[in-house]
């Protein structure tokens, strides 16, 4: 597949590029207020946000782009952004 102007990588490659270098924001994620539900795994468009053995969620940041979609989805707000410090 050829790649159009502007574009980085094909649709669908994000995990094969560490996409979270240009983040502004990335997404802090409480345990102790979370209730293991997976949702913010279900719609995590990079498909980084990972279980811990504990149960709970985490995102791995070298494929965080910070969109915040888990922010808005999480039930008991156990997830907050933070300014990105490079």
């Amino acid at each position: 597949m050829a790649l159009r102007v502007g574009c980085a990588a094909a649709p669908g490659r994000a995990l094969e590029n560490k996409t979270g270098a240009w983040r502004v924001f990335k997404p802090v994620f409480d345990p102790e207020n979370c209730t293991k539900c997976g949702m913010c795994a279900m719609v995590c468009p990079e498909g980084c946000v990972r279980e811990t053995e504990e149960g709970t969620f985490e995102p791995d940041l070298d494929y965080c782009k910070g969109c915040g979609i888990c922010v808005e989805i999480c039930p008991k707000k156990g997830i907050r952004m933070e300014k990105e410090e490079k």
